[in-house]
């Protein structure tokens, strides 16, 4: 993919999506103030203030009980150019950010860094508590970052907010199995398949077969992710795990077979399959989406197969998925 694709594509709905988070989760053991911290997966560092702990719900930090937030995103290192040149005051007004101010600045191991101070605002102007805005990016060798912390107006003082962001450390890359170990959950039967890609530091990708790049779906994939919400009621899962499932841009015209609710060793499970076309490759598959329903929570397993390879592979599928458990 072309880089000026990726930054302004990915990169954008990633910040679009970082800009409007909220802070409001609580989690546990607090971080201690005077030590680097990395959220799991993060090659990114940073001291918090105590009462901000690692989120649950994204790569960074949230305040107990609200009110101030730092989230990450990760991107290759040749990514910092074309985002140094794209996140202009114009284009950062349209993810909700009105740029007050922005500054070089240099971070851990020389690493090259644009922070940027401003405000956050709706697009209609309405709906959105006033909050300080603060993003940096940052150009390392080896990676680009995305930082953008948040705080309700009068929450934090400017110096400990612009002290978080540019006191980052970044350590080198974390190995697949680290990555692996660091996430929320557990596979205890993997039933042949390998991981080849761990995500976000709440999702993997697993495949069958030699590849780790899968084209053409010459290869089953398997990606298991985990969210962090409020509970959805009983009568809603049905219809949150449809929604789910259309909601995947790689795959079109949905036919499905089955859709069921379905209770296993205390825990509550909804479970589809379904025929589709994978977009890319024109080709009939067999999609089987599987989601455990946490306290928290849930997590989300979705197997895609070759429609001439469902009898072998949605089996191995419900084998990996009957494994998961939540660390």
């Amino acid at each position: 993919m072309p880089l000026r694709l990726f930054s302004r594509g990915l990169a954008a709905a990633l910040l679009a999506a970082a800009l409007l988070a909220g802070a409001v989760s609580v989690s546990p053991a607090p971080a201690r103030a005077e030590e680097a911290v990395f959220p799991p997966s993060s090659r990114f560092g940073f001291k918090p203030p105590s009462d901000m702990t690692i989120s649950k719900r994204f790569t960074g930090f949230e305040r107990i009980g609200g009110g101030a937030m730092l989230s990450v995103v990760e991107l290759p290192a040749g990514a910092y150019p074309e985002l140094k040149q794209s996140f202009t005051d114009e284009n950062l007004k349209t993810q909700g950010l009105v740029v007050q101010s922005r500054e070089p600045v240099t971070l851990d191991g020389g690493a090259e860094g644009v922070l940027f101070t401003g405000e956050q605002t709706a697009a209609d102007g309405q709906g959105m508590p006033a909050a300080r805005k603060w993003l940096l990016i940052v150009g390392a060798k080896e990676v680009t970052g995305i930082i953008i912390a948040q705080a309700a107006v009068e929450a934090e003082t400017d110096e400990t907010m612009r002290g978080m962001l540019t006191g980052v450390r970044i350590r080198g890359a974390l190995s697949l199995d680290d990555q692996i170990a660091a996430l929320p959950f557990r596979i205890g039967d993997l039933a042949g398949f390998r991981p080849v890609r761990a995500l976000a530091g709440n999702s993997v990708l697993l495949t069958l077969g030699p590849r780790d790049q899968v084209t053409n779906l010459e290869q089953p994939i398997l990606v298991i992710a985990q969210a962090v919400q409020q509970p959805t009621p009983q009568e809603q899962r049905d219809g949150f795990a449809r929604a789910s499932l259309y909601a995947n841009q790689t795959m079109k015209e949905f036919i499905i077979e089955r859709s069921q609710s379905y209770r296993q060793n205390g825990i509550d499970w909804h479970e589809i399959v379904a025929r589709a076309v994978d977009i890319p490759s024109g080709q009939p598959v067999v999609v089987s989406q599987t989601i455990r329903f946490n306290p928290d929570g849930y997590i989300r397993a979705v197997g895609v197969t070759r429609a001439d390879q469902r009898e072998t592979m949605l089996p191995l599928f419900r084998q990996v998925v009957d494994s998961l458990q939540p660390r």
